[in-house]
């Protein structure tokens, strides 16, 4: 894979998809479908998913992708793929709360190397570099030409008063329970994964998951957080979280800053 045109291609067509993803975000109304798993689909994760799939088949025709919005691409078995997640966070776009993103990855044999998450509600984008380092890149955002960028990098923890982040929408009695085991100084919440990059970003230290998720949920955002020096493990037994698993379903999780020492489940 050429990761100079792979990141220059994700980042492309991650900001071009958020730009149509705020068209429909700011009109007065849009569609909102339930699918078979009972979760909601808008005209948003639709438009996206076209504008991505299209733009990654055409530059990478030779690469398996996977993506949430097309059920057929969830029957493969591959370690080494694309994979999206057009509009991450279709709960907190319909109750327009801006905490979504777009998330593309890229997983070789089975982890996710390179990513792009961008949240165009709050103009904040993350992504790793060719060379696999993450970064923040400042706007105005211009498809064809990358901005100011600065490298991030997790905190170093102390483990007596670390600030958790939680998820906005998925919050319940066990993953406060798990996190009751540490001494924390703080918690905040946010939805989508825009969890996995504050935690990036030296803004969090850890971020427990007890509930589903599925690896176009995660994969761009573990591949930032790598990226930045941190790491996902499972909850069950602290090995990594791999990819390409059937029916691409994730066990609970733990995503930390290094430094953190982990808790048993």
């Amino acid at each position: 894979m050429d990761h100079d045109k792979l990141v220059t291609v994700m980042r492309r067509l991650a900001l071009e998809a958020g730009d149509r993803i705020m068209e429909i975000y700011n009109s007065d109304d849009f569609d909102v479908k339930v699918k078979s798993d009972d979760s909601p689909v808008t005209e948003a994760d639709e438009a996206a998913d076209a504008l991505i799939s299209e733009g990654l088949r055409k530059a990478f025709p030779d690469v398996a992708l996977v993506t949430e919005e097309q059920a057929a691409s969830h029957g493969q078995s591959v370690e080494t793929f694309l994979i999206v997640d057009p509009l991450d966070g279709t709960k907190e776009f319909i109750h327009r709360r801006g905490d979504f993103t777009v998330n593309i990855a890229y997983v070789e044999n089975g982890v996710p190397v390179r990513g792009v998450v961008y949240a165009p509600a709050k103009e904040r984008m993350f992504f790793t570099r060719a060379d696999g380092v993450s970064v923040e890149e400042a706007g105005p955002f211009d498809p064809q030409m990358p901005g100011a960028m600065t490298e991030i990098a997790v905190s170093t923890p102390d483990n007596a008063a670390l600030m958790v982040v939680a998820s906005k929408s998925h919050r319940d009695q066990a993953t406060d329970d798990y996190i009751g085991q540490y001494g924390v100084k703080d918690m905040t919440s946010a939805g989508s994964s825009l969890k996995f990059c504050l935690v990036a970003t030296g803004e969090a230290d850890l971020y427990p998951r007890l509930g589903r998720t599925m690896e176009w949920d995660t994969a761009a955002g573990q591949a930032v957080l790598q990226g930045a020096g941190g790491q996902v493990v499972r909850f069950d037994d602290h090995q990594p979280l791999r990819y390409g698993k059937d029916g691409f379903a994730n066990p609970f999780f733990i995503a930390y800053a290094p430094g953190v020492t982990l808790k048993a489940g």
